[in-house]
């Protein structure tokens, strides 16, 4: 995947343009990355297929190849759990995020922080479920309601 300048240098170069035609006329100051894009690439990045995705997502078979082809989007845990599936680092995950039109994961929020701790340490679904369990939050696999 083609490597994008960080939002922080584009919001520099953004505040120091006199005009925005100054700002677009930069090669990179846009991206029109869709998340099906997104998708795709990171299976090519990483020599994966739609099924490697579905067994580490644990999400099911149908509802990922929908994200993948654009016919639905995926929800906040959905997107995380993608994330996961697809093996992604934190920028990636939170990239992943975006494009998916939901709120990135925020390490003030508990639950977020356990998450993105276990995303650090290369945890799978399954071992950042079984952390935020014994934590006493909510798992992205959601087995029933849990009990506080």
């Amino acid at each position: 995947m083609k490597t994008e300048r960080l939002t922080e240098d584009l919001l520099k170069r953004l505040l120091a343009s006199s005009s925005m035609e100054d700002y677009f006329d930069e090669e990179d100051s846009t991206v029109e990355t869709t998340l099906v894009d997104f998708l795709s690439g990171m299976l090519r990045e990483k020599g994966m297929k739609r099924a490697d995705v579905v067994r580490g997502s644990s999400l099911n078979a149908t509802v990922v190849y929908d994200i993948f082809s654009g016919k639905s989007r995926p929800g906040r845990d959905h997107a995380i759990m993608l994330a996961l599936g697809l093996g992604c680092d934190l920028a990636q995950t939170q990239r992943l995020m975006r494009l998916a039109g939901v709120s990135v994961l925020w390490c003030k929020n508990r639950r977020d922080a356990i998450i993105i701790w276990g995303i650090e340490k290369g945890f799978d679904r399954a071992r950042i479920d079984d952390e935020l369990w014994r934590l006493g939050e909510k798992t992205l696999f959601a087995t029933g309601p849990l009990k506080k």
